[in-house]
């Protein structure tokens, strides 16, 4: 058995698309969201996939702050086992321009009726969002194979040391309920829910600077 070199995080370039789209739509497969969007199981990867690649493409790889962690093993290439898609208050990464040019391939991938599901359930996350400055957390995912060796917490704990040099507080939103106590043992409270229908409850987190 060969071993596994963590060789850190960095952030994000173009090329690391790919990548970041294949490790999130492994670790986020059986996430509810995913799971109503996409409830056909065997065009469910394939499709949270080009989902995910079009959101990090468009929109957290050039505006946000994508970051991957990766992991060699001994004589191979390294590779992308881990992904956080962050937007600093400063930008906007899901802005008016993005949501022009991705909207319309979610639109194609959803169908009309999950499509305006979404939005809807879009709209709730922003509105819950807080209103001073902060730092966003839209997606955090680790390769299955890799769970339990710390790379999520790792990859979260970056950008929560950011968050606290600046004096900002964190917000995410989660429908995995499995989650929140992963996110509560790194400082997180639940500031309120949401019923998404079919999906069932969307959880917004909240994390003061330290």
């Amino acid at each position: 058995m060969t071993a596994s070199v963590t060789t850190g995080s960095r952030a994000a370039t173009p090329d690391d698309v790919p990548g970041v789209a294949r490790v999130l739509s492994r670790a986020l497969y059986d996430d509810p969201l995913f799971e109503w969007l996409f409830p056909d199981l065997e065009l469910r990867m394939a499709r949270t996939r080009r989902m995910l690649a079009l959101t990090a493409g468009f929109g957290y790889v050039p505006f946000g702050d994508t970051r991957v962690v990766e992991v060699a093993e001994e004589g191979a290439d390294p590779v992308i086992r881990g992904a956080a898609l962050w937007a600093p208050y400063t930008t906007n990464p899901e802005g008016r321009l993005v949501s022009l040019r991705m909207w319309p391939h979610w639109g194609q991938l959803l169908g009309r009726a999950r499509a305006a599901g979404f939005v809807r359930v879009f709209a709730e996350w922003k509105m819950a969002a807080p209103q001073e400055p902060h730092l966003y957390l839209a997606a955090l995912g680790v390769d299955p194979a890799m769970a339990g060796t710390g790379l999520g917490g790792g990859l979260l704990t970056a950008g929560l040391d950011r968050a606290d040099s600046e004096g900002q507080p964190v917000f995410t939103q989660t429908l995995n309920g499995k989650s929140l106590g992963f996110y509560e043992r790194f400082g997180f409270r639940t500031v309120g829910e949401a019923s998404v229908p079919d999906a069932g409850t969307s959880w917004f987190l909240r994390r003061d600077p330290s």
